[in-house]
């Protein structure tokens, strides 16, 4: 069975995704699909607007065949981590002969000749990196600017655009892992990255939907833009008092995260980085009568150099507890050590039974009979307690639904 592999968040997931999804399909001639999906936080550093059993079933009806979740460990990390996690999954299943992803260029011979310089970083190229950071560029900008330079030609501003950005972090991790699977790009249409506005009858990207679902609290108004079985689920979820959920919902932990710990502290935690547990504090007295904290906290921290997403990406690792010991580059470095199977199909089962032989980590369908779970996946079970504190009225099952929840299934 020739099986293509995604790499997503479906947040929610929309007619864009929906035409990557048939894309993928017909360019890799697949028979299945596996889809290795972020679980409750997001790579921007966010909650999912849902949880990851909803987003599964979102998948599961548009016709993907196997749903696996990718560790919070790298689903919120920076490019070249989550997306070394998510292709070391796909790797790991032993099934997977090709991965599809959208880009904004569509090239995939540029990507991958700038994959073939950059998947070994010389101290040349590093030394050009920390030049860019010293300018007080943004990483993702000085990333760009750096791989121009070492790599004359190349266009910095196309490079660094996000799609881009991730394509060719999946194209590194592939050579690193000295993986066989077949890299795909299926250019991006209609809407971009992160484009608020809506341009077009059918496809709004997953930032304008989220804005018309925060703001105007109308989800019938983004019906024409997704799927009915993202329809179906959302109103599920809307019902169960389970949706939509924000970083506002987290305000008041994070607080008690940042007022109980002392800058040496929070300086352990992952991701905060060169004096910003020293800002963190003096910013503090300033959140006091606002009522969207996390939203101020970030503007108040925020600089040229310090981005939105590396701000939301240090915050929640506070939020989570997660330290940057736990997730040292020596950690992240190993790939997933698990398969976590979050749903499938009948076609799905069948690549499951498959993967009893080909797979290169277990497989996990109960989490309840792991009697000594993989350090990664405890931090996939805390985030499922700690997320559930968004709902509107949490349940024993929400706060430990990793122990109770089957994998989802339907049958087609």
């Amino acid at each position: 069975m020739k099986t293509v592999g995604l790499i997503v968040e479906y947040n929610p997931l929309h007619n864009g995704h929906y035409y990557h999804f048939q894309q993928s399909k017909k360019s890799s001639g697949a028979d299945a699909v596996i889809a290795i999906m972020s679980g409750h936080f997001l790579q921007r550093g966010e909650p999912a607007m849902v949880g990851k059993w909803a987003r599964t079933e979102m998948a599961l009806r548009m016709g993907v065949d196997l749903v696996i979740e990718l560790p919070v460990a790298y689903s919120t990390q920076p490019a070249e981590w989550f997306a070394y996690g998510a292709v070391s999954a796909l790797d790991a299943t032993g099934v997977v002969d090709s991965l599809c992803f959208g880009s904004e260029g569509g090239d995939i011979a540029s990507l991958n000749a700038v994959s073939a310089v950059m998947h070994e970083e010389s101290a040349a190229f590093h030394s050009l990196l920390q030049q860019e950071l010293k300018t007080g560029l943004s990483y993702p900008a000085a990333y760009g600017k750096a791989v121009a330079t070492y790599i004359p030609g190349i266009d910095a501003a196309e490079l660094a655009k996000p799609n881009n950005t991730l394509g060719l972090h999946y194209l590194i991790a592939l050579r690193r892992l000295q993986s066989r699977i077949e890299p795909l790009t299926i250019t991006r249409q209609k809407a971009e990255y992160n484009q608020q506005d809506i341009t077009d009858a059918v496809i709004a990207s997953a930032t304008a939907l989220r804005h018309i679902l925060f703001e105007k609290k109308m989800l019938e108004e983004i019906a024409s833009f997704v799927p009915e079985g993202t329809m179906s689920v959302l109103r599920h979820e809307w019902e169960a008092g389970r949706a939509p959920v924000s970083w506002e919902h987290y305000a008041k932990p994070l607080l008690l995260q940042l007022l109980h710990h002392s800058p040496a502290q929070l300086s352990t935690f992952h991701e905060v980085t060169e004096g910003l547990e020293y800002r963190i504090k003096q910013a503090l007295p300033e959140l006091f009568g606002s009522t969207d904290l996390v939203e101020k906290l970030v503007a108040l921290l925020k600089t040229k150099r310090y981005t939105r997403t590396k701000l939301q990406r240090m915050l929640l690792r506070i939020l989570l507890n997660h330290t940057k010991e736990q997730l040292s580059p020596s950690v992240l470095a190993q790939g997933v050590p698990y398969l976590r199977v979050l749903g499938f199909s009948n076609k799905g089962q069948d690549l499951l039974k498959k993967m009893k032989t080909t797979a290169r980590v277990p497989i996990i369908t109960k989490v309840a009979s792991i009697t000594n779970p993989s350090p990664l996946l405890a931090l996939d079970i805390q985030a499922t307690s700690i997320y559930a504190l968004a709902y509107a009225s949490a349940s024993k099952q929400d706060f430990f639904r990793d122990y109770y929840e089957p994998p989802v299934r339907i049958e087609r």
